[in-house]
């Protein structure tokens, strides 16, 4: 199972996402946040998403993205077609980064980000109106 996380975004989501899950499950020295600023063209971030990448000592990396089909994601797409070996999911949330928090705790537990991203998004006023 990877031992890295890169959050990857538009404009500084990344960063907060990482600040907002160090509150619930403190220092994570582990998660990475790269962010790609309105000055920033695509040869920067790819640059900044390198640099990220060069600390790790491992080559199992997951990255979470923050929209499928932007620049952060197309970046590392076009990186994984190269033969880097990363996975990439698409829609950040603080549902998957507690999903993979959860699996560095318990080595057995096979990850489903997508699903825990999926579940993470509740209907509040729907919940609160059911009778549980």
């Amino acid at each position: 199972m990877a031992k890295e996380l890169i959050l990857i975004s538009h404009g500084k989501l990344a960063e907060e996402a990482k600040k907002g899950i160090e509150l619930i499950m403190g220092p994570q020295d582990n998660i990475q946040a790269v962010c790609m600023l309105p000055e920033d063209g695509v040869s920067d971030f790819q640059k900044k998403f390198e640099d990220a990448t060069a600390d790790f000592s491992v080559d199992d990396i997951v990255v979470f993205a923050d929209l499928m089909g932007g620049t952060p994601a197309n970046t590392v797409s076009r990186l994984i077609k190269a033969g880097l070996n990363i996975k990439l999911y698409a829609g950040l949330n603080m549902a998957m980064i507690m999903e993979w928090l959860n699996c560095q705790m318990v080595d057995d537990r096979v990850p489903d980000y997508v699903k825990a991203g999926k579940d993470g998004v509740v209907d509040v006023n729907a919940f609160l109106n059911t009778d549980n």
